[in-house]
């Protein structure tokens, strides 16, 4: 005999509470993992740091001018607020997963822009040495923070990220940008290369490499916005075909209409 219809929305009670506590400690999963990057991020900054004051010329202002380092300082206050988000609430804002969008854009472009500098050492008759620090910052956090940043688009219970990102993620960069070039100007050093006009061949050269990065920066991001949303949109799906199927057990829509007869 079918079972009655109060039956039947217990189950899906049911259902969605078991939904809802697989969500609920995936989230705690998310904010512990996050919490763990963003304390792997400060080890690489303190290594760093130690690092460079091994050299002679070493100035800590220049230091704390690179964009690696200042994209590194978002990157920890990011994961840190974003995994007190995870353990604490259901969803993070709307607006946490645009600032964690560009922060992983950022820390990506870092770890680009430092692997291209170190392939082109030998052609410039330099040497760049990458001590544990360094392969932190920017090759073990970077990969770090894009398995997180994909674990919560897969998840899927936070807001889709916007398509105005790809203009967010400009902000800083450009901002970073004119304080470089000022200050470069003003103090004779310049943290990469291709912003020095006696390394790049003049102001044409360092306006080549600008464009460059800014066509990483935003396809980068256009890239990320669109797996967001993709994996989201895939989410959303699973949630719905779970809400539309019957329970185990249970009668269905016609299972209901076909027994009322017999229970009258």
């Amino acid at each position: 005999m079918p079972a009655p219809p109060f039956e039947s929305d217990a189950a899906v009670v049911r259902a969605v509470e078991v939904r809802d506590r697989r969500a609920r400690r995936a989230r705690i999963a998310l904010g512990v993992f996050r919490l763990l990057i963003a304390a792997l991020e400060v080890v690489a900054l303190i290594g760093n740091f130690q690092y460079v004051l091994g050299f002679r010329f070493f100035a800590t202002a220049n230091f704390f001018s690179y964009f690696t380092v200042q994209s590194a300082f978002l990157a920890v206050v990011t994961l840190g607020v974003a995994g007190a988000f995870a353990l604490l609430a259901t969803h993070d804002p709307p607006w946490l997963g645009v600032v964690r969008t560009m922060v992983t854009v950022y820390v990506l472009v870092s770890g680009i822009v430092f692997a291209l500098i170190v392939t082109q050492a030998s052609t410039r008759d330099y040497r760049v040495d990458v001590p544990w620090s360094d392969t932190l910052l920017h090759f073990v956090v970077p990969s770090l923070a894009v398995i997180a940043w994909l674990a919560d688009s897969i998840i899927g219970v936070n807001p889709p990220v916007p398509w105005s990102t790809i203009g967010w993620v400009l902000v800083f960069p450009s901002a970073w940008l004119v304080y470089t070039l000022f200050r470069g100007a003003d103090v004779g050093w310049y943290p990469y290369f291709f912003l020095d006009e006696a390394q790049v061949g003049g102001p044409v050269g360092v306006a080549f490499y600008c464009a460059l990065v800014l066509v990483i920066f935003v396809a980068l991001t256009a890239g990320l916005v669109a797996v967001n949303r993709s994996l989201w949109r895939a989410a959303e799906g699973r949630r719905a075909r779970d809400r539309r199927a019957p329970q185990p057990g249970t009668p269905g829509r016609r299972g209901r209409r076909a027994s009322a007869p017999a229970l009258r």
